[in-house]
């Protein structure tokens, strides 16, 4: 079935996630703050035409921006596109946002006819323009129903985790929770190896098929080997989603003290000016204090 689909937020998520339902024989709208991410797109075949032009003819919205603010900006803010959908179309809103904020855009987006799937996506850039993300939804039945087009277009696999929105943006909270200190770990394994004379590509080569490998390891680890922290997911993600995750964590009380030191390296990676780097520049944090050279670094 084609829908008619606007993608919000082209960044390295959002852009594959537009591409792929491009692929998937949609039509496709995409928009971002960066002019250059929707002329790209545009020349791939995107549509053309402001999103308050084009609003009620959508069947499918996917929001893929930073966090719940900037979520709630694009559906109710302002120039809020939820008011101009149509009776039926269905927001799948894929930041990381806490459960409490889900359900309450849900309750916001039913007030208009619209639908709301909580879809929060994990499997990096690649997956993403390769249409094989995982998502982690939740949502009434008839919400499932109107996103499954667009959702067979950019998923390999849609767990399906409740019948209301909070659970999707839970599971992706404990999801998080493990890649954030997966990626630290990782970061000081590898220097703390390096410690000891062990190369970064050595490091590399044994753990990835080793006990203690990760799928975060065999991912960012090749990152720091090449000396390439072009970012595919930023530094700056996990403050903001870690953040989430502890947030959580303390209304449940609930003691998180891993989360919270992975959490302390990506802030002092932010604080080092790296935010913008791939988030696999946390490791430029245990370089620095254990004065080691990382490659491709002076």
């Amino acid at each position: 079935m084609t829908q008619k689909v606007a993608v919000i937020g082209l960044g390295s998520m959002g852009y594959g996630i537009a591409v792929s339902a491009l692929r998937g024989g949609h039509r496709v709208w995409g928009y971002d703050v960066n002019p250059e991410q929707v002329a790209k797109f545009r020349s791939q075949g995107g549509e053309t035409g402001a999103v308050s032009e084009i609003a009620e003819e959508l069947d499918a919205l996917a929001v893929v921006v930073l966090n719940a603010a900037q979520t709630e900006s694009v559906l109710f803010g302002a120039e809020g596109v939820v008011p101009r959908l149509k009776n039926g179309a269905v927001i799948l809103s894929c930041a990381t946002v806490p459960p409490d904020f889900a359900r309450a855009m849900e309750a916001r987006c039913a007030e208009h006819g619209v639908l709301y799937l909580d879809a929060p996506i994990s499997g990096g850039s690649v997956k993403a323009a390769e249409g094989r993300l995982s998502v982690m939804a939740s949502g009434r039945p008839e919400a499932f129903a109107a996103a499954r087009p667009l959702l067979s277009s950019i998923a390999e696999t849609v767990f399906e985790l409740g019948d209301g929105s909070g659970a999707g943006s839970a599971m992706k909270a404990v999801n998080q929770m493990l890649a954030g200190v997966h990626i630290a770990a990782m970061a000081e394994a590898l220097t703390f190896g390096m410690t000891q004379g062990i190369a970064p590509d050595q490091f590399l080569d044994v753990i990835s098929k080793c006990a203690g490998t990760s799928w975060m390891l065999e991912n960012r680890a090749p990152h720091i080997v090449a000396g390439d922290y072009a970012p595919h997911s930023s530094v700056n993600i996990w403050p903001k989603d870690l953040g989430i995750v502890l947030e959580i964590a303390r209304k449940a009380e609930f003691g998180a003290p891993i989360t919270a030191a992975a959490m302390q390296q990506f802030l002092a990676a932010a604080g080092m000016g790296l935010g913008a780097e791939d988030d696999a520049a946390v490791a430029k944090v245990y370089a620095r204090n254990a004065g080691l050279t990382l490659p491709g670094e002076g």
